[in-house]
């Protein structure tokens, strides 16, 4: 089988696509057929920084149909369309944890599908388990046309958040933003977060930021919160460090949230799975939500996928298209 890996280079890392043998389902486990899988950012930059000079594994989410299943799983069959978290998911074939799979809404395409599970898990996890986002709150979304970013719009828009205030660096994407859900559309190149959301609250502030930029906004998330606010920190695209006013976390109470899926137990990663699924299902078969696919490529033209992601000009997620079964052709 194919199958994408990333081979480090002093630059960063470089994907190529390798032969393979096909693996097998272990017990508890099944084997996909993957039709896509969307391409993270911060996977290529964990990938480049291995120094050994090993082939890395990339991708953790996919859409496909059950090839195999191993020992001991019986909720699932060969031919069900899935959707699922696990890794090394750019291949023609991927072995995942039963319990990782989620079944494919029948009117979801499989660019869709495959672009759905990672975004809407972490953007599920830091809005409603991190963020505890209440109906009726006021939330703040960073870099909002990202992956996770417009999954959170989606998101906080469909579980009833009172006021979605999302930012943007271009105001190109702006229309993007409010027609998935928007309220307000704060564009970062021509104006301030912090005045524009003391206009838009009332200067009360926003009970609960989503922020994938990191150092560089710190302050002005901070400063643009509410009594009590969360803030949970799901990327550092802007920078990793920033200097913290104590007096503004102290006078408001504030509480700071990291997130990641590096430090978490098997068990917390399915359990972040079963929320997703509990809460987005549903709304994701009547299309309430839905994810936004800037652009696919086919798995032979990966190369290109990876460039077309890192000039951070697209909307939404970049999928990976994988060859269709032979009787598909």
């Amino acid at each position: 089988m194919d199958a994408v890996r990333i081979r480090p280079t002093p630059d960063g890392g470089v994907p190529v696509v390798v032969g393979l043998p096909a693996p097998a389902p272990g017990p508890g486990q099944v084997l996909v057929r993957v039709r896509a899988s969307g391409l993270n950012r911060g996977e290529l930059l964990q990938a480049g920084r291995v120094k050994d000079g090993d082939l890395v594994p990339v991708g953790v989410e996919l859409a496909g149909e059950i090839d195999t299943v191993g020992a001991g799983v019986t909720d699932w069959k060969p031919g069900d369309a899935v959707v699922a978290h696990g890794t090394g998911t750019q291949a023609e074939l991927v072995v995942v944890s039963a319990s990782a799979l989620v079944r494919k809404p029948e009117s979801s395409s499989w660019a869709e599908a495959g672009s759905f599970l990672n975004v809407y898990m972490t953007a599920h996890d830091a809005l409603v388990t991190n963020g505890r986002m209440a109906p009726g709150e006021t939330v703040l979304i960073n870099a909002a046309t990202g992956g996770i970013g417009l999954a959170a719009v989606q998101i906080a828009r469909a579980l009833g958040a009172g006021t979605v205030i999302a930012t943007t660096t271009s105001a190109s994407k702006t229309q993007a933003l409010y027609d998935q859900g928007a309220h307000h559309v704060i564009d970062m190149s021509s104006q301030d977060q912090v005045s524009t959301v003391a206009e838009i609250t009332g200067n009360r502030g926003v009970d609960v930021v989503i922020d994938s930029v990191g150092g560089t906004v710190l302050d002005d998330n901070l400063t643009s919160m509410a009594v009590r606010g969360r803030l949970v920190q799901v990327g550092r695209m802007g920078s990793a460090r920033a200097e913290i006013d104590l007096t503004i976390l102290w006078r408001k109470r504030l509480t700071l949230i990291g997130v990641t899926f590096r430090t978490r137990t098997e068990e917390e990663r399915l359990d972040c799975i079963r929320a997703a699924e509990r809460d987005l299902l549903d709304l994701w078969e009547r299309r309430v939500i839905v994810p936004v696919v800037d652009r696919t490529f086919a798995m032979a033209d990966v190369a290109a996928a990876y460039d077309h992601m890192t000039r951070s000009g697209h909307i939404g997620k970049i999928a990976l298209l994988m060859p269709p079964p032979a009787g598909d052709r």
